[in-house]
């Protein structure tokens, strides 16, 4: 795989959304299905696949105070901008929201679709004489059917089958990865700058503010500045967790997403960033990492896949991340796959139980176990082929780790599902 096409992937896999994706990708749905309709429905109908429901049911939606999936296909109904894709909550207005908040509660019905896709949303808006219906598939962008009245006016091919602008990410590996790391022309990362200055600002807010569970702004009051806690470690922790506090609150802030989640993008990216801007790292050291961290997040994800019953940011973000650490101090290809190695055979097995308040929680705890795995890694100790579903070889510890999320963890998502909703 030449550099092209990794540096294709890495632009592919990163793209800015406003609020956890699974909502938004319900308001885009929606917001689609109302332009196809050209007015306000007088009903709608929300059918997800359980992973869907199961992310959405309990995170903030931005702009509001509100939680769930009416809420969230009411918004992009009454005031979501279809064509801003995962921003399509951008310009909402307080009327809009006290609008949504009552079509919401009366004319918008939610329910599980009988499928065996990961990720599905379909929207049925009608009126007295018409109807319009739009379906997402297997990204949270891809919309593979969009119906007015009777006709079908757009139906996309299989969706196995890659979209035209879509690279094909089986070929990555970690050492072409690591290939493109050391050689790339640092002036073609440069469009990782948005990325920065976008979930830095979010972490900032976060800190600031008094979002969730406190997690990332709490960390950071306990560093005490001078002080054994005031290191690099706490503060990377402390600047992730206060992000997805505040996003996962519902914070309005645009987020840079990694395999179309924000969270696993701010896992991704945050505490890299924080790492080099502690060590006053260079900017070449910055886009370099950043790159690495990403790349590896999108190669471990396309085996676990976009939506799974394992936590996305323990599972690839902070994977990638770890590997981020090992790099900026200096380790190479074998170190980097140590780290890999290390947080497999630390993290493998932290659920997914929904987008909400806690995911903060265990982004602090991986990037943690990243950190610890990095000094592990660099001292040249890894875990090996006795260590449970790791191997010496490191694809094949990846490939374990999704075999674990997809076939192992089969019914883990129905029984999560069956817990939070009978609560």
């Amino acid at each position: 795989m030449n550099h092209n096409q990794i540096l294709k992937i890495l632009k592919q896999e990163m793209a800015a959304a406003t609020g956890c994706t699974e909502p938004v990708a319900i308001a885009y749905a929606s917001a689609k299905a109302r332009a196809v309709l050209g007015k306000k429905p007088v009903r709608a109908q929300v059918k997800v696949s359980c992973n869907i429901l199961k992310n959405a049911m309990g995170v903030g939606i931005p702009g509001t105070d509100m939680a769930g999936l009416e809420m969230a296909a009411a918004l992009g109904i009454t005031g979501g901008d279809s064509e801003a894709i995962l921003e399509v909550l951008h310009s909402i207005t307080p009327k809009q929201v006290e609008e949504a908040r009552l079509f919401a509660g009366t004319q918008v019905r939610v329910e599980r679709k009988d499928t065996p896709k990961k990720l599905y949303i379909e929207v049925i808006l009608e009126t007295e004489d018409d109807m319009s219906a739009v379906i997402i598939e297997d990204s949270h962008t891809n919309i593979t059917r969009i119906i007015h009245g009777l006709t079908c006016i757009y139906e996309k091919g299989s969706c196995e089958e890659l979209p035209a602008d879509e690279s094909d990410k089986s070929a990555l590996t970690v050492d072409n990865i690591y290939d493109f790391i050391q050689n790339v022309d640092t002036d073609r990362l440069s469009f990782l700058d948005e990325c920065i200055k976008m979930n830095w600002a979010v972490a900032q807010e976060g800190l600031k503010g008094r979002y969730g569970l406190h997690v990332g702004r709490s960390i950071y009051e306990d560093m005490g500045e001078g002080t054994a806690g005031d290191d690099i470690r706490n503060y990377a922790i402390a600047v992730t967790a206060a992000a997805a506090d505040a996003r996962m609150a519902g914070c309005a802030m645009s987020v840079m997403t990694v395999c179309g989640s924000g969270n696993q993008g701010l896992t991704a990216t945050l505490p890299v960033i924080a790492a080099v801007y502690k060590r006053k790292g260079s900017p070449e050291m910055l886009y370099r990492s950043l790159a690495l961290s990403c790349l590896i997040t999108i190669h471990v994800k396309s085996y676990i896949g976009k939506l799974s019953p394992l936590c996305g940011c323990g599972m690839g973000s902070s994977i990638g991340a770890c590997c981020a650490f090992v790099y900026m101090q200096g380790g190479g290809l074998k170190q980097i796959k140590n780290a890999i190695n290390n947080m497999i055979a630390d993290v493998s097995g932290i659920i997914c139980d929904g987008a909400k308040a806690g995911c903060a929680l265990k982004i602090a705890t991986v990037i943690s176990s990243a950190f610890q795995c990095s000094m592990l890694a660099l001292k040249n100790h890894s875990a090996g082929g006795l260590d449970g579903i790791v191997t010496e070889d490191v694809e094949s510890t990846i490939r374990n780790l999704g075999e674990l999320g997809n076939r192992g963890m089969a019914d883990t998502d129905q029984v999560i599902l069956d817990m939070m909703v009978c609560r």
